[in-house]
């Protein structure tokens, strides 16, 4: 661990409800509190937050924070992936999902008791296609509504389940075939959501048994469901019983290989990234260090 005293905070304006001036203050205030020298950088562009997070690995500062949502979270932790940096999180997103999975509290003042550093674990992260995700990724019906959730300047929860409720029965079935170490098979799938923690956010719950440290990614399979059916869905999300739905198929694998009939959209951490028909996954056990409450939560 650095024995530096600096601190940077990546914030962006932009995620969940917004920014406000005062967020400036409590973070200097928490900061002269522990005795650290804080720095605070705005994201101006797609990537600047992890052009701040490699400088800071090279000025080798004592931690990263990024101060957003799982985007934004994404980004910083781009720039700190392989390094002794650790990254800290301070929830403003509009779903959260990796704070979450790792017990951060989502009041600010809370969270910025993660600079005290006192519990700092290596967590696993994983890519597709070359692109870095932390949390949950999908391919599907859920890519699809990545893709036009925010166009209308309105996030949030509500938001999300708008276009859900308004795409639901336009969105076809596709077929896919999956390979991995131990298997190969074809499926018709709705989503296929690759999760390396437990939830997509604000504790709708994919895949309950997901861990960050146990090397292996899970693998979820949702089937195209009726309107009745898809209310059973939602429950079984919010209550983390979806491991019990015949609608889903599970398994876990440390890489898989996808391939899909037509071009599928599909999302990194929430953010659409496209349309493809081939998709590599792999994981990166062990390849980012964060910052966590103390405590004996399951990670």
């Amino acid at each position: 661990m650095s024995e530096s005293s600096k601190v940077l905070f990546v914030i962006n304006r932009h995620s969940g409800t917004g920014y406000r001036d005062s967020l400036e203050g409590r973070i200097v205030s928490a900061c002269e509190k522990r005795g650290l020298e804080c720095s605070i950088e705005f994201t101006k562009k797609p990537g600047h937050g992890s052009t701040l997070a490699k400088m800071a690995v090279k000025k080798n500062y004592a931690a990263v924070f990024a101060v957003g949502g799982d985007g934004t979270v994404n980004e910083v932790a781009q720039g700190l992936l392989h390094s002794s940096v650790p990254l800290g999180i301070i929830p403003k997103g509009s779903g959260n999902g990796l704070a979450r999975h790792l017990h951060i509290p989502l009041q600010i003042d809370k969270a910025l008791q993660l600079l005290e550093l006192k519990r700092v674990i290596p967590i696993d992260t994983f890519t597709i296609n070359g692109r870095l995700s932390l949390n949950v990724s999908g391919i599907g019906f859920d890519g699809f509504v990545a893709g036009q959730f925010g166009k209308d300047g309105k996030r949030g929860l509500a938001g999300y389940g708008k276009l859900v409720v308004s795409h639901f029965k336009q969105f076809k079935e596709f077929t896919s075939t999956l390979k991995s170490f131990e298997d190969t098979s074809q499926r018709k799938a709705f989503i296929i959501s690759i999760a390396n923690s437990s939830q997509f956010g604000n504790n709708a719950i994919i895949a309950p048994q997901a861990s960050v440290c146990d090397s292996e990614l899970d693998i979820c399979i949702v089937k195209k469901m009726s309107v009745w059916e898809g209310l059973s869905f939602v429950n079984k999300l919010f209550t983390h019983s979806l491991h019990r739905s015949r609608l889903m198929a599970h398994f876990k694998a440390k890489s898989i290989s996808i391939t899909t009939d037509n071009q599928i959209p599909y999302h990194i951490d929430g953010e659409a990234v496209g349309s493809a028909s081939q998709f590599d996954v792999n994981i990166n056990p062990a390849s980012l260090l964060i910052s966590i409450p103390e405590g004996r939560h399951k990670v």
